[in-house]
């Protein structure tokens, strides 16, 4: 058994989407819904596991997805045709979507790290000019486009909206190609440069 299949049983074991339940007999849905809801989640709990081990999705975080889940189930309740699939579609977007702010996270960590390291004034000339050679050499091997928007944002301390008017982009579609950029700039931390 490797260790993606030992963790995805140790995280079926230890998540309890039967526990999650408790938060029904608060909510205001009539008693025959909520012995209907019970039985769907208890049905669909096996393959709800499976979904949270499958998308590796940390234990201390899989219980909110589960309980984002059964509260969306009830608010839709009327109009759910099967929900065990629709628990398991629904889950499966959450797991999606939790991924998705984990790297929009590092993404800022990262938009963050370049801003401190490029604005710290009181670091010595020789430091300063190093690590400048460094991140020339990175955004070198950065497309173009990629280069420039990162060199204006972060460089030179442009607002988005001034980036977007300079390099032809849409003001609206500015933050989603900075994150591109930046996703970019980490993979070219992690991946050593090609050798000519």
């Amino acid at each position: 058994m490797n260790a993606v299949e030992e963790g995805g049983d140790s995280l079926r074991s230890r998540i309890r989407p039967e526990k999650a339940v408790r938060f029904l007999y608060y909510m205001p849905v009539d008693q025959v819904a909520t012995v209907a809801i019970e039985d769907s989640i208890r049905l669909a709990a096996p393959r709800l596991k499976g979904v949270l081990a499958r998308y590796r999705i940390p234990i201390e975080d899989a219980e909110d997805l589960l309980q984002q889940t059964f509260l969306a189930l009830v608010d839709q309740w009327s109009t759910v045709r099967d929900p065990e699939r629709w628990l398991i579609g629904t889950l499966k977007r959450q797991c999606l979507m939790y991924w998705r702010r984990q790297r929009r996270r590092f993404y800022s960590a990262v938009d963050e790290a370049i801003l401190e390291l490029l604005s710290m004034p009181e670091s010595p000339p020789q430091e300063r000019a190093a690590l400048q050679a460094d991140l020339d050499a990175l955004l070198e091997r950065l497309p173009p486009r990629c280069r420039a928007v990162l060199e204006l944002r972060f460089r030179f301390g442009y607002e988005p909206a001034e980036v977007a008017e300079r390099l032809g982009y849409r003001a609206s579609s500015i933050g989603k190609i900075t994150h591109r950029c930046l996703a970019a700039l980490s993979r070219a931390l992690i991946t050593p440069p090609k050798r000519k």
